[in-house]
Formats: C-alpha cells, sequence, structure tokens
C-alpha cells in the first residue's frame, strides 16, 4: 500500500466482507493507514537493508494482523468470509 516498487505479500481488503459498512470494517481501515504511517516512518528511519527489510517484515504482520481481526469480528457476528481457491 506504501510503496507499489516493493512487492508485498499481504492483501489490504477494497471493499468490506459481505458489503457491510460496520465500525468493524473502519477498524480494519484505521489499522491499516496506521500500518502504513508506521512503514513510512520505520523506511525513512532505516540505516540500511536490514532495517528496511525489518520495517516492511512488520508491515505485513501488522497487515496480516488487521485482517485477522476483522474476520473474527464477522465471523462472530455470523457474516461469511468468501474465500476463492484455484488448483490444489
Amino acid at each position: 500500500m506504501a510503496h507499489a516498487d516493493v512487492e508485498s505479500h499481504a492483501v489490504v481488503r477494497a471493499e468490506p466482507i459481505a458489503g457491510v459498512y460496520n465500525k468493524y470494517w473502519y477498524n480494519y481501515l484505521a489499522d491499516v493507514l496506521e500500518a502504513d504511517k508506521e512503514l513510512k516512518s520505520d523506511l525513512r528511519r532505516a540505516t540500511d537493508e536490514e532495517d528496511k527489510r525489518d520495517a516492511w517484515e512488520e508491515y505485513e504482520h501488522e497487515l496480516v494482523d488487521a485482517d485477522k481481526d476483522y474476520v473474527e469480528e464477522m465471523r462472530d457476528r455470523n457474516y461469511v468470509v468468501g474465500r476463492v481457491t484455484v488448483g490444489n
């Protein structure tokens, strides 16, 4: 999200689960924006490649955590979280 030139494995949701815009969706977006802000700050302070790698790893971790929290909240409210799998 913060830097398109770096490959990220975490995916930021473009739309809420089941099309439901609720406080959990907005909390998720706030978490993503906070992770983005922290990444930019960490990259500015990075003094070497290891610092940059650490910043990106932390960013990925924060995005995954935000998504897990959001999905859990929505599941607790009986919203189905769809997933499409291609192949094995």
